[in-house]
Formats: structure tokens, sequence, C-alpha cells
């Protein structure tokens, strides 16, 4: 897992300021920007263009359901280490409660990361801190 730490310096956005901000993050600018076509194309529409989707996230709606949490840093997405976030993106959201599809075929491996990066890019430095002291475990 320590090899997925390649420190290198990416843009990300400042929280709640939308303006970038230079930090060290295991990804690349390229990926992040990669991240934000792919997360428009086949993620936006659920988690908001800024994942910032849904306010409402922790209550079931009438059909049961979760609604897609927001990945900003700002719900439980950070809470997971990097291979769940892999996995929870190519297996789909039903195993927690969801209905997100799985990306299994649609996404390659580059992109699903990359996905990730793009959300990451919204995550301040110490919600990020701590997600690192979870994904090195």
């Amino acid at each position: 897992m320590l090899s997925l730490w390649i420190l290198a310096a990416g843009c990300a956005g400042e929280e709640g300021t939308g303006e970038p901000a230079q930090r060290v993050r295991w990804y690349t600018n390229d990926q992040v920007v990669l991240g934000q076509v792919v997360f428009q194309v086949h993620c936006a529409s659920c988690h908001g263009e800024r994942a910032e989707a849904t306010p409402d996230w922790r209550e079931t709606g009438a059909d049961g359901h979760y609604p897609p949490p927001p990945l900003n840093g700002t719900a439980h997405g950070w809470h997971h280490s990097l291979g769940v976030l892999k996995q929870t993106i190519q297996e789909g959201g039903a195993a927690l409660g969801g209905v997100m599809p799985p990306f299994r075929g649609v996404l390659s491996d580059e992109e699903i990361v990359a996905a990730i990066a793009y959300f990451q890019s919204f995550w301040s430095d110490q919600i990020y801190a701590h997600w690192r002291q979870i994904d090195a475990n």
C-alpha cells in the first residue's frame, strides 16, 4: 500500500473557497484533470458536480435505499481506504445500502483512480490527513 503514496504536488480545492491550493497528495494534477472528466460523465449526476450532493445522505429514501453521499470530505467517504473506495466504484453501492451501479468494465482502473483523485482534491488537509492514517492501516 505504501507504493501508492507517491508524493506529488497536486492542485486541490481549498475547502469552501473554490480556490485551488497546492498540497502534497498521492495523486498528480493530471489525475485530477482526468478525474474531473470521468466524474462529470459518470458520477456528477448523483454525487454533484463538485462531489457535494446529497445533504440528507444519512436518511433512507422512500425506496429504503440511501442517497448518494457527498464525496467532498463532508460525509463518510474519507473513512474508507483507497482499496475500499476502488472496490465500491467497481462493484457498486448495493452492499452499502445504496443503488450506485457497478463501474467494473465501464471505467478502467486508471479512470477509477482518477475519479477518486478528483473528489479527494476537495478534501481539506485535516480530512486528508485522517484518511491517510486510515489508508495506511
